[in-house]
């Protein structure tokens, strides 16, 4: 009986195990074949983007904050920017919801914050900004300038 229920939580386990990485991976999917897709914080584990995109984080003590709304009308003014330096744009509006991203990150009320592709904050602005600030904020960035020189070089 014990053999039975060892086997039967070890398949419940490699089962859910599988669940939870599809859901990862169609993220990281979703962002590979639309790079202007929006996604909620819920959906998302920084662990998985290392290496592979830039975190922008928009968050709000409500979707109502009208910082909040700035920002992400800002931000959809330069979609196609922000995917050429590999930013994932990702929101949390709900503090009740205590997501991954927000327990690693701490903001307090509307905050927008910018993590390189190593996982570290670059940035952390407690106002909106423009894609234009962002996208010079990125720019400046070694491992960005290293990505502008392996694309120049690739071309000649």
């Amino acid at each position: 009986m014990k053999l039975l229920t060892h086997i039967g939580l070890t398949v419940l386990f490699i089962v859910f195990g599988h669940t939870l990485a599809a859901q990862e991976q169609t993220v990281l999917e979703r962002w590979e074949a639309d790079h202007t897709e929006i996604f909620d914080a819920h959906d998302v584990s920084l662990n998985e983007l290392h290496w592979i995109a830039r975190p922008l984080i928009v968050f709000a003590d409500s979707p109502n904050d009208p910082r909040f709304q700035q920002q992400m009308d800002l931000l959809a003014a330069g979609l196609d920017d922000l995917a050429e330096r590999d930013v994932i744009i990702i929101t949390d509006t709900d503090p009740a919801a205590r997501t991954s991203v927000r327990t690693t990150l701490r903001p307090r009320g509307y905050s927008m914050t910018l993590l390189g592709k190593d996982g570290r904050v670059a940035l952390r602005k407690p106002t909106p900004w423009s894609v234009r600030e962002l996208s010079r904020s990125i720019d400046k960035m070694p491992l960005r300038q290293q990505e502008v020189e392996d694309r120049r070089l690739l071309a000649q």
